[in-house]
C-alpha cells in the first residue's frame, strides 16, 4: 500500500478538478437515470410482463437488491487491491449497459416473455419458461456486476479529481458532493416519474429502451473524459492488516497480558500511514495479545515487525477494534432497513390496488412513482434539520453536531416503528373500503381496486423518508468516522452490505409469513389479492420486530466507545476532517 502511495506522489498528478466534473457528474446522472427508475418499477414489470406472483416477484427483487448491495464489498476490494477506481468504474458501466440492453430485449422480443394475462379473474396466466427466466436472470447478473463496481467507487472517483491538500481542492470536493447529491436526487425523481410512466402506461420496450440509451450515454461520457482523469493506483487491501491482527491474537491466545499493556506492548506506528494514531483501549482486550512481544519475534531496524503474521502493533489491534465495535450497531441497522424494504415493495402492491387517479381525470400515477414522496420528504427534511434544528440543539446540548450520531440513528429507528404502524392503519382502511364499498375494476391475478385514494400512502412514505434522513445518513457519517482512514471505501461497502442482509432478511420474513399464516381456508397474510390478505398484520409484525431492535440498539449505544486518537480527539465533525489523500 505504501509503495503505491509513494508512486502516486512521485507522479505529481495534474488535478483537473472542475474540468473533470462534467464527465464524472454526467456519467453519474445518466447512470442513475438509466437504472434507478427501472429498478423501482421492476416489481411491476415482473408481475405484469413475466406473470410472476407478488411473493415470487418480491423475493426476486429483494435477492437482486441484496446481491447488488453485497457485491459492493467485492467491488471495493477489487478496486482498492487490483484494478483501481477508474478501471472498476469502466468495467461496471459497460456491464450495466449490457444488463439494461438484455433487459430491454426481454420486453421487446415476444419470445422472451410469456403472453399477457387476461383481465378476467378466471383467465389463465402462463408462467415464464426456463429459457425466458435464464435470459432475464442474465440481465440481472450483468446489472449486479455493474452496481457492485459503480456504487462503492463513483463518489470516491469524483473526489480523486481534486487536490485534497489545498484549500481550493477541499472546496472543490465539497462542491462535488453538493452537485453529486443534487444530480442524484434529480435523476431519481425524473426516473420515478417520467421513465416509470412510460414503462407502465406507454410501452415496456420503449420504457426500458430509454434508460438503456441513457446508460450508453453514461459509458460514452465517462470514457470521453479518460485523458484528464486522475487515476489513483490501487493501494492494496487494508483487510490484510486486519487479518494479521486476528490471526496473531489467536496464535497468542494462551499468553498473559503485561500489567501495564499501554507501555509494554509492541507500539510501532508507520510514518507513512494515513491513519490517525489511535489511543490504547481496554475494550476487547483479548485482541491486545497480538501485540505481545515474545522471544521468537524479530523487529526490523526501523522498528517494524519482521513478520507481521507473528507480531502486530497495538495500532493494528486498535484499528481492528474500530471495525469490531461497529458490528453490533450495523446489525441493528440490518433489522431497521426491513422497514425501507417494505416501502419499496409492498407499498407498490398497495398502490396497484388503490385509486391512483388524479382528480376526476383519467391520468393515473404509476404505482412505482409513489416512492418519489419518500425521496421528497428526505430532500426537504435535510436542510430543515441542518439549518434550523441543529443550531437550536447546539444551544441546548452544547455539542457541535447538536446530538450524537447514535442518538440521531435512534430517532430514525423510532420513526421506523411509527412508519409501520401508520402503514398498517392505512392498509386496514384500504382493505375495508375494498370489501364494503364499490370497487374501481380488477387487476389481473390480483383483485379489485379499492376506492381509497393513493394519496393515503403518502404519510407513511414521508415518515419513512424522514426516518431515513436520521438513521441512514447518520450511519453513513458514523461508519465514515469510526472506520480507520484507509478503510473508508469499505465503510461505504459496509453500509451497502447492511442493505443486502436486510433484503435477504425481508425475503426470509415474507416466505415464512406466506407459509405459516392463514386468512380463511385458502388465503394468508400476503396473498396475491391484498383484499383477501392481511398485509396490515404483517406491518404490525415488523413494527414489533423494530421495537425489539430499538431496545437492542439502545443497549449497544450504552456500551459503545467512540474511536479515540492519542491526542484525545474523538467523534470529529465531518466537515472538520482534513483528508490527506482523495476522499475514499
Amino acid at each position: 500500500m505504501e509503495k503505491n502511495e509513494v508512486a502516486v506522489t512521485k507522479k505529481e498528478p495534474n488535478y483537473r478538478g472542475v474540468k473533470a466534473m462534467p464527465f464524472v457528474i454526467g456519467n453519474e446522472t445518466f447512470e442513475k437515470l438509466g437504472t434507478m427508475g427501472t429498478s423501482s418499477n421492476m416489481l411491476v414489470y415482473l408481475s405484469t410482463v413475466f406473470n410472476m406472483s407478488s411473493i415470487s416477484a418480491t423475493n426476486l427483487i429483494n435477492i437482486f437488491n441484496g446481491t447488488c448491495n453485497f457485491g459492493t464489498l467485492f467491488g471495493a476490494f477489487l478496486s482498492d487491491t487490483y484494478l483501481g477506481r477508474y478501471k472498476t468504474l469502466g468495467i461496471a458501466s459497460v456491464s450495466s449497459f449490457l444488463g439494461m440492453l438484455v433487459l430491454t430485449l426481454t420486453a421487446a422480443v415476444s419470445a422472451l416473455h410469456p403472453p399477457k394475462c387476461g383481465v378476467a379473474e378466471s383467465s389463465i396466466c402462463v408462467n415464464p419458461t426456463p429459457w425466458q427466466l435464464t435470459f432475464l436472470y442474465s440481465a440481472f447478473g450483468l446489472l449486479v456486476v455493474g452496481a457492485s463496481g459503480i456504487r462503492p467507487c463513483n463518489l470516491a472517483f469524483g473526489a480523486d479529481q481534486f487536490n485534497p491538500n489545498t484549500d481550493s481542492g477541499r472546496k472543490g470536493i465539497n462542491s462535488f458532493f453538493n452537485w453529486y447529491y443534487f444530480t442524484f436526487t434529480f435523476a431519481v425523481m425524473l426516473s420515478l416519474t417520467i421513465i416509470v410512466y412510460v414503462q407502465s402506461n406507454v410501452n415496456w420496450a420503449i420504457g426500458l429502451g430509454i434508460p438503456t440509451f441513457l446508460m450508453l450515454l453514461s459509458c460514452v461520457v465517462f470514457f470521453i473524459g479518460s485523458r484528464i482523469y486522475v487515476k489513483v493506483l490501487p493501494e492494496g487491501s487494508p483487510l490484510t492488516s486486519m487479518a494479521q491482527a486476528l490471526v496473531v491474537a489467536f496464535k497468542k491466545r494462551n499468553l498473559n497480558l503485561p500489567e501495564q499493556p499501554w507501555s509494554n506492548l509492541f507500539n510501532y506506528f508507520s510514518p507513512n500511514s494515513i491513519n490517525s494514531k489511535l489511543a490504547y483501549s481496554d475494550q476487547l482486550r483479548f485482541l491486545n495479545k497480538a501485540a505481545i512481544i515474545t522471544e521468537d519475534d524479530e523487529i526490523n531496524t526501523d522498528g517494524s515487525a519482521a513478520n507481521p503474521w507473528r507480531l502486530c502493533s497495538i495500532q493494528q489491534v486498535e484499528e481492528v477494534k474500530c471495525v469490531v465495535r461497529v458490528i453490533p450497531t450495523w446489525i441493528a441497522g440490518i433489522i431497521y432497513y426491513v422497514v425501507l424494504a417494505q416501502m419499496q415493495t409492498y407499498v407498490v402492491f398497495q398502490a396497484i390496488q388503490s385509486n391512483r387517479r388524479l382528480g376526476s381525470g383519467n391520468f393515473q400515477i404509476p404505482a412505482a412513482s409513489y416512492s418519489v414522496f419518500m425521496m421528497l420528504s428526505l430532500t426537504i427534511w435535510i436542510p430543515i434539520y441542518d439549518r434550523l434544528i441543529v443550531p437550536s440543539l447546539r444551544r441546548i446540548t452544547k455539542k457541535e453536531e447538536g446530538i450524537s450520531l447514535l442518538q440521531r440513528m435512534g430517532i430514525g429507528m423510532v420513526l421506523a416503528i411509527v412508519t409501520m404502524l401508520v402503514s398498517a392503519l392505512v392498509e386496514n382502511h384500504r382493505r375495508t373500503l375494498a370489501i364494503t364499498h364499490p370497487t374501481l375494476g380488477l387487476v389481473p391475478r390480483k383483485g379489485a381496486i379499492s376506492s381509497m385514494s393513493g394519496s393515503w400512502l403518502i404519510p407513511q412514505l414521508a415518515i419513512a423518508g424522514i426516518s431515513e434522513a436520521f438513521t441512514v445518513i447518520g450511519q453513513v457519517e458514523f461508519f465514515y468516522k469510526q472506520f480507520p482512514e484507509n478503510m473508508r471505501s469499505f465503510a461505504g461497502s459496509f453500509l451497502f452490505c447492511g442493505f443486502a442482509m436486510s433484503n435477504y432478511l425481508s425475503s426470509f420474513l415474507i416466505s415464512v409469513v406466506h407459509r405459516t399464516t392463514k386468512v380463511g381456508e385458502t388465503e394468508n397474510w400476503l396473498s396475491e389479492d391484498l383484499n383477501k390478505a392481511r398485509l396490515d398484520y404483517f406491518y404490525y409484525l415488523i413494527a414489533g420486530l423494530e421495537v425489539v431492535n430499538l431496545g437492542y440498539f439502545l443497549i449497544c449505544s450504552k456500551y459503545y466507545k467512540y474511536k479515540t486518537t492519542e491526542n484525545g480527539a474523538k467523534d470529529v465533525a465531518m466537515e472538520e476532517l482534513q483528508p490527506q489523500k482523495p476522499i475514499v
